[in-house]
């Protein structure tokens, strides 16, 4: 049997080699696909596009039945590449209610938790330096 998965591997238009290369990648890959856009204010303030989304942000859904409805990231899957979004619920046939699983490329951040000096540090780099006045 070949490899499970391959740092080397070239893209293939066949959705199930596609499939298989995400799902059995390793963890530290898999981070990657992680990364959610940033809103357009954000997007400006920071000169950057996407970030690896975090407990504490605070995202927009853009697709799916909970489309337009915003929430603090609770927790997340990284083994599954799930996001769980707080109010965000689906209920059991039992009648619980269970954290949906949404994936990362449906959400958008619209404010980020910068408590950790790391990712301060990290956004503040692409940020452009202000202009002294004259």
């Amino acid at each position: 049997m070949k490899a499970l998965w391959k740092p080397s591997w070239n893209s293939s238009k066949q959705p199930r080699k596609q499939r298989k290369y995400r799902f059995n990648a390793p963890l530290h890959i898999k981070q990657k696909f992680l990364h959610v856009p940033l809103s357009k204010e954000l997007r400006k303030k920071y000169q950057i596009r996407n970030v690896r989304v975090r407990t504490n942000d605070k995202v927009l859904i853009t697709r799916g039945q909970f489309k337009k409805k915003t929430g603090k990231v609770e927790r997340i899957d990284l083994k599954n590449t799930k996001v769980y979004v707080q109010n965000i619920e689906m209920v059991k046939k039992d009648g619980s209610k269970i954290l949906y699983p949404l994936k990362p490329a449906s959400l958008q951040i619209q404010e980020l938790d910068v408590s950790d000096k790391m990712r301060r540090k990290k956004l503040e780099r692409n940020k452009p330096k202000e202009e002294p006045k004259k």
